[in-house]
């Protein structure tokens, strides 16, 4: 299962089910995920007549809202997601004391080597945070619930609770969570004219296998059996809590909703029987528990933050009789952190001063975040504004040497690169090839310039554009990694003068600000990629959220994606589900009556019909539904897939060697491989032609089979033929940018198994991308405005 949220993009936050394995005695265990949908292909005159589509969400088993781009795979990926974060802390530690140490030892692992890195360079973001000079003003004029709710923070910052009216009812229902744009200025970056030749992998040192004490294990195992928890439950409990997690549990069983899986009403069930009858719904423990398990699960659905009222709305279907005091207590111990953002209604005038020295009042909604996410946010619109105001005049006449190198669209980029530090470009995947021919004449002329994707198969497409001539390439987690690119500076910065994006969309906010993080000064940033696509499967819209601000040039592609899948995914973006010609059965519609039948026709699809008729081996063709549960979801279709194309008794672990799966090591990556041997040392993959051992604990957490994707595990990758499977039981899971994503996986041919009639052209048409509650727009409004 991926680990990777397709999120689901609800209003409010969504609630994954505890695994099945997990569940104790009279405690219900997590139902399987909604059903996927899927279109089956074949006959036709090769004309395609898609009906419409939505954004499917993509979501975890059971798990927050279903999106896509949207967020979080449901609760299902829930599943796996929350199995890879219960190990980073430890794997994080002992990777960064394993790299003081250094010499002489194995390489590390690329899922560890990641989150080692990737808390270093949070720490790092940290520090600069700290060294600031101080807090920005905000808010000195307020009056009314403004001005309460800045002496709620305030209160908090001196270790204080807030003021019990902050959370009082809204005088006005949750608006629409997308913010509105704001200007910004930009300015030129220095360019720094020391070539880097290639990217260079770095060694970096095998962490000692990390876990809790045998100590802390026994007692989490024991306090857990007493509430009548399963004691497959102890080591996730003792990752998630650390040392001391037994007394902890004991003090307050409601900690246990920090443990993947777990839902409110199973703590609730554990605190009775630890309690008795101390246990009650109004316990201040309760409502801060699940406060924070709230703000996890709208972080799987993509939000960085909550709405004050939807929250308290959230908490009071959960039991807590006191919303507002929940959200003050949780606030008032730091597990949560409250913000006020200047609401600007669209088309209303800009507030004007009451006098010379006082503000107007201003709406404002009232935020609430954990901190992870809210650092990352803030961080991200700080760095950007950094690149965007990094004023140069260094290295012209090397830029002008690169946009004479160019011509077209490409050279339109180059010019926009040449003077500004950020830059967006938008367009269908045929856009590729403008920022590869950027980053071939950047390389050309002796800039150090990379170029960086989500996937191995994005970095293996963009490689083998002519003008990159398959060097300065990467993928983003290897870069974060440390694996591949450029090293580091004495600051901590890539040795980079230029650095392409051309996966933005799918950049969640915690990437997205290390990327930023880690540019120095003067460098230029390229974020490009198709605004069509499904979101990031982490937290927030980050490219999204950019092109509202406008606060950088935007450069919009002129190269059309060709062929008939281009011109139905074209229309689709616009919202038309148009028929195409398609004399080479390109596109091919399997109408289908059940679930049964539309797995049957898949089946037929993958090991027969396509390899036939196109020449496309099964290898070739990837499997797309709109979710892992359901009699049509990715488990039933690999079910299916893997008996006729590989059967076996899966007598490791359920897989057996041939078998195609999806390893998903983050939250957020899932990296398509095979099965190749399974031994002491856990089970032998093939990903991207790299060798990945995968312990045997982690099995069942982080890899799936994989014959059969939903979208969000297959954005970032295209394949020589797609079949894309669209059950009657998918129709609420449809939406326009899933319906886009999935239908462009294909290169030369797409099958559409095609179950949920009308509801396909009724989301293409109607179903836009749900809403997600971020913040970086807003963060971005005071920068220097551009025209």
């Amino acid at each position: 299962m991926s680990t990777e949220p397709e999120t689901t993009e609800e209003t409010g936050p969504g609630t994954p089910e505890m695994p099945e394995a997990q569940g104790a005695p009279g405690t219900p265990g997590a139902p399987d995920e909604a059903a996927g949908g899927g279109l089956a292909a074949e006959g036709g005159a090769g004309a395609a007549e898609v009906s419409g589509a939505g954004e499917t969400s993509e979501g975890a088993e059971g798990g927050v809202g279903e999106e896509t781009a949207e967020s979080a795979e449901g609760a299902a990926s829930a599943e796996a997601a929350e199995a890879a974060e219960a190990a980073e802390a430890a794997e994080a530690a002992e990777a960064a004391e394993a790299a003081a140490d250094g010499a002489g030892k194995p390489e590390l692992s690329e899922a560890a080597a990641e989150l080692a890195a990737q808390r270093v360079e949070r720490e790092r973001i940290e520090r600069r945070r700290a060294e600031r000079d101080g807090p920005v003003e905000s808010g000195a004029k307020l009056s009314g619930k403004a001005a309460d709710l800045l002496a709620a923070v305030r209160a908090v910052e001196a270790g204080g609770k807030p003021a019990s009216t902050v959370f009082a009812a809204p005088a006005r229902p949750a608006p629409e969570r997308t913010p509105e744009p704001g200007p910004a200025a930009t300015a030129a970056a220095p360019v720094r004219p020391a070539p880097e030749p290639e990217p260079v992998r770095q060694e970096r040192p095998e962490p000692t296998p990390a876990g809790p004490s045998p100590r802390t294990l026994d007692a989490v195992r024991r306090v857990l059996a007493e509430g009548g928890a399963p004691e497959a439950l102890g080591q996730q409990a003792a990752v998630a809590l650390g040392e001391g997690a037994g007394e902890l549990l004991r003090a307050d069983p409601w900690q246990l909703l920090r443990v993947p899986g777990v839902r409110p009403e199973q703590a609730d069930g554990f605190a009775r029987a630890l309690l008795g009858a101390e246990c009650g719904p109004q316990d201040e423990r309760r409502g801060r528990a699940v406060t924070v398990w709230l703000l996890e699960q709208a972080a799987l659905a993509g939000h960085t933050a909550l709405e004050a009222p939807a929250l308290a709305a959230a908490l009071a279907q959960r039991g807590v009789p006191d919303p507002e005091e929940a959200v003050q207590s949780t606030l008032a111990e730091g597990e949560a952190l409250v913000f006020e953002d200047a609401l600007e209604e669209p088309g209303a005038p800009a507030a004007q001063p009451a006098d010379d020295e006082e503000e107007a009042e201003r709406p404002v909604r009232v935020l609430i975040a954990l901190e992870r996410y809210a650092m990352a946010e803030e961080s991200l619109a700080d760095g950007l504004a950094r690149l965007v105001n990094s004023p140069s005049q260094d290295g012209e006449e090397t830029w002008a040497q690169v946009v004479a190198a160019l011509s077209g669209g490409a050279a339109e980029l180059a010019r926009a690169v040449a003077g500004h530090g950020l830059v967006l470009h938008t367009g269908g995947d045929a856009s590729r090839a403008e920022p590869a021919a950027l980053l071939g004449a950047a390389r050309d002329a002796g800039l150090r310039a990379l170029a960086v994707c989500h996937t191995a198969d994005g970095r293996d497409r963009l490689a083998a554009l002519p003008p990159t001539r398959g060097a300065g390439v990467g993928t983003v987690a290897g870069l974060l990694a440390g694996t591949e690119g450029p090293g580091r500076d004495g600051d901590g910065a890539l040795e980079l003068d230029l650095l392409i994006v051309p996966d933005a969309p799918q950049l969640d906010v915690e990437s997205a600000a290390m990327l930023v993080e880690s540019l120095p000064d003067g460098a230029r940033l390229v974020l490009g990629g198709d605004p069509a696509l499904l979101w990031s499967a982490g937290p927030g819209r980050v490219f999204a959220d950019l092109l509202a601000a406008r606060v950088c040039p935007q450069i919009a592609s002129r190269l059309p994606d060709p062929g008939p899948i281009g011109e139905l995914v074209s229309g689709i973006g616009i919202g038309e589900l148009n028929q195409v010609e398609a004399p080479g059965k390109e596109v091919v519609i399997v109408p289908v009556r059940d679930a049964g039948e539309a797995v049957h026709r898949t089946v037929q699809l993958v090991a027969d019909s396509v390899p036939r008729a196109f020449g496309v081996p099964v290898e070739g063709t990837v499997v797309i539904t709109p979710g892992h549960g359901g009699a049509a979801g990715t488990r039933a279709l690999n079910a299916a897939l893997k008996e006729r194309l590989n059967p076996g008794p899966g007598r490791f672990g359920g897989f057996d060697p041939g078998d195609r799966i999806a390893y998903s090591p983050a939250p957020g990556r899932t990296l398509p491989g095979t099965v190749v041997k399974a031994d002491a040392e856990g089970l032998h993959l093939s990903c991207a032609g790299a060798p990945v051992v995968v312990p045997r604990e982690r099995v069942e957490a982080w890899v799936r089979h994989g014959w059969a994707l939903t979208a969000h595990q297959a954005v970032g990758g295209r394949w020589p033929a797609a079949v894309v499977v669209l059950p009657g039981d998918a129709a609420q899971a449809l939406s326009r940018p899933w319906v886009y994503t999935a239908f462009g996986r294909g290169e030369r041919h797409l099958s559409v198994v095609q179950g949920a009639e009308g509801a396909l052209p009724r989301a293409v048409a109607e179903i836009p991308a749900k809403p997600r509650t971020t913040r970086l727009a807003t963060l971005l409004r005071p920068q220097s405005a551009m025209d």
